[in-house]
């Protein structure tokens, strides 16, 4: 019996074919990081421009919200059980690893003992944080680090503390240093009842619950102003360097792409 044979014929294209063929993706690739880089340098003059306004804006909020702070870091005040967490952040991101770093910040906290109570300012750390703690959730505020954070962003946030009880409030921050680095800050304010409980407040004056009542408004709305104006300049900052850092990273990829394109 005669036995069929099927042959099968591959069409192979030239060498010079294919090399054109890769050459035009080379070139393709080599536009659209060039694109890539005229974005991330604008974003990064944009960051520059809005990194000196926080700057601007934070010596002044430094020094009221220190102030503020100052009869809590020199008096003792006992923390009570009944804790409240305020985490600040924002709604934008492209800024490093600023909102991860609080994430992780809180998550500790709460793998030593579960935090119940918790007021979350900014859409970052509250889509981070809501798998393990979303139940603790009070509040939460968004549309932040549009524009500039003001003193009514503030007493907004402050009466929304107020309105629930608590023995502590801790709230969460990240300090500005420098232009390329920042801390995660956690500061304590006791409640009005603490407050009044410590005969050191006694010692200048005679002052009522309601003196006490409306320090406490005050001095708290005053904090937090200062941690917000601390969040925007260590945003702005780490979205300014991580730009930097992208519009470097596009440069040397042109620079090895064109030596591709040169070679081909």
């Amino acid at each position: 019996m005669a036995t069929t044979w099927l042959r099968t014929t591959m069409s192979v294209k030239p060498s010079s074919a294919r090399g054109m063929a890769t050459l035009k993706d080379i070139e393709t690739r080599l536009k659209s990081v060039t694109n890539i880089k005229k974005i991330t340098s604008s974003m990064k003059m944009v960051s520059a421009a809005k990194f000196t306004r926080a700057e601007r804006a934070l010596k002044p909020a430094r020094v009221y919200g220190t102030g503020a702070a100052s009869l809590y870091e020199k008096n003792e005040f006992a923390d009570g059980e009944d804790k409240l967490y305020v985490a600040i952040s924002s709604d934008r991101g492209l800024c490093g690893g600023i909102h991860s770093g609080m994430g992780r910040k809180f998550k500790a906290l709460h793998a030593e003992s579960p935090i119940k109570k918790a007021i979350v300012v900014g859409d970052k750390a509250k889509l981070i944080l809501v798998k393990t703690m979303g139940d603790a959730y009070l509040a939460t505020f968004n549309n932040v680090g549009r524009k500039q954070s003001s003193f009514t962003d503030a007493i907004a946030i402050a009466e929304e503390i107020l309105s629930h009880d608590f023995d502590s409030a801790d709230i969460a921050y990240n300090s500005f240093v420098n232009v390329v680095s920042y801390k995660p800050t956690i500061k304590p304010t006791p409640s009005a009842g603490n407050i009044e409980s410590n005969d050191a407040v006694y010692t200048y004056d005679e002052v009522d619950s309601e003196v006490i009542r409306c320090f406490q408004e005050f001095s708290l709305a005053n904090i937090i102003h200062h941690a917000l104006k601390e969040q925007e300049a260590s945003e702005q900052s780490s979205r300014m360097n991580a730009m930097e850092n992208a519009t470097r990273n596009a440069g040397e990829m042109i620079d090895e792409l064109r030596t591709e394109v040169q070679q081909n």
